[in-house]
């Protein structure tokens, strides 16, 4: 998946840090554990890949948590749909001729 590269283990935060509390921002570690996931899921990481950078210890944990963020089949569609016609309404129109010239008649 794109934008995802992540070794098991390799961003978790460690344990002592987890139980901090809150910063000089305001923002609580567990606070930063949402944005880090709700971003690895932009980027495009799977359950898993969130799940092992999390420390999730069930399997159960991470989709509960934040199945919302991940896109839904419908989300998929209209992205491939706009980005499909945006590729071909960008290409130049002499290509479009060219192409359209090689087609078999209809």
């Amino acid at each position: 998946m794109t934008g995802c590269v992540s070794a098991p283990g390799q961003h978790r935060l460690p344990l002592a840090h987890r139980s901090r509390g809150r910063e000089s921002t305001g923002a609580a570690v567990h606070d930063l554990r949402h944005f880090y996931a709700s971003g690895l899921i932009a980027a495009g990481c799977d359950v898993v890949t969130v799940q092992r950078a999390l420390g999730h210890g069930s399997t159960t944990v991470t989709p509960n948590t934040y199945a919302h963020l991940w896109p839904s089949a419908e989300d998929r569609t209209r992205g491939v749909a706009t980005d499909l016609m945006a590729t071909a309404l960008a290409r130049p129109l002499a290509d479009r001729a060219r192409t359209a010239e090689g087609a078999a008649p209809r």
